[in-house]
């Protein structure tokens, strides 16, 4: 999406302002308020993009390594998401709200192309822009004058450099979760999926990405097994836990480590997150240990 987006002109002397207003107000009640929308649609849109690269089964990793076709369903999913999100039924066009049949767009892009049967009626923009890890939902009525001149060969149009000043913002420039393989470095990612077997990547994950939280399907995803929660478990010696432990390195898991995380100053994990973190000095490790997390005591000396 473009970094640099004019100031809405959607005020109480726009034509469409009666129209947007109503609808902006009723999806943000069945969102559950605006802290929940502000919550709720970006976490939706990560899922719905990370679902599509399915890393634990194809290992990618990334948007920009889908096929086309993959790419233009994740429209598809975002649009069946928002409507379950907001308990909406579909009508003519994706959506019934307040009596308006409305059109839902959703771009990776920098533009919404508009059918032809969406003309002259409101359209819930949504787009998320992937790099950047920032995403924008809008309202608009595809007025044909807020749109181009030109069309592509379905008969769409996108939004014109005036027409973005006729949308009104729910989320503009607004975060959301960044895919966890964008933020870690990428030798450390490299050493990670170096791994043979799926305890070996593993251990290499906590290995390389301590103290910080990860999430479960990153774990999945890395293990690239069906039983891959068995491998983050102490097994007999032979388990990731087991390894790390050898290291002086702690494998916590945010439901049922949550204690220990907060007296370890570690950062917030949810209860489907795990973080490693090898303790600073040995009344860290005895705390560890009282926990049931017995670690390797030659690599702490008493203080």
């Amino acid at each position: 999406m473009k970094q640099k987006l004019p100031d809405s002109l959607v005020d109480f002397d726009h034509p469409d302002f009666g129209t947007l207003f109503q609808l902006e107000c009723e999806i943000t009640e069945r969102a559950g308020g605006t802290l929940a929308l502000e919550y709720d649609v970006p976490h939706m849109l990560r899922d719905c993009i990370d679902d599509v690269i399915m890393t634990a089964k194809t290992g990618r990793r990334s948007y920009e390594e889908l096929e086309k076709t993959e790419k233009t369903y994740i429209g598809t999913r975002v649009e069946i998401e928002l409507r379950a999100l907001l308990r909406l039924r579909k009508g003519r066009l994706d959506t019934v709200i307040l009596g308006h049949d409305v059109d839902i767009k959703h771009t990776m892009g920098s533009n919404w192309m508009i059918p032809t049967e969406a003309v002259d009626q409101p359209c819930i923009l949504v787009a998320a822009d992937e790099p950047r890890a920032r995403c924008y939902l809008g309202l608009i009525v595809a007025r044909p004058d807020y749109l181009t001149q030109g069309q592509n060969k379905d008969a769409k149009r996108s939004i014109s450099a005036e027409g973005f000043r006729h949308i009104l913002w729910l989320l503009k420039d607004h975060p959301y979760p960044a895919n966890f393989w964008r933020t870690a470095p990428e030798q450390a990612v490299a050493r990670i999926f170096e791994g043979e077997s799926g305890n070996a990547r593993i251990a290499a994950l906590f290995r390389e990405l301590q103290r910080q939280p990860i999430p479960r399907d990153v774990v999945e995803a890395v293990a690239h097994q069906k039983d891959f929660m068995r491998r983050i478990r102490s097994d007999g010696g032979h388990g990731t836990r087991d390894i790390l432990a050898k290291e002086g390195l702690l494998i916590l898991e945010g439901r049922k480590d949550a204690q220990l995380i907060r007296a370890l100053n570690l950062p917030h994990c949810s209860a489907s997150e795990f973080i490693s973190a090898r303790p600073a000095n040995a009344s860290e490790a005895k705390l560890a240990q009282s926990a049931g997390h017995p670690l390797d005591p030659t690599f702490f000396s008493e203080e």
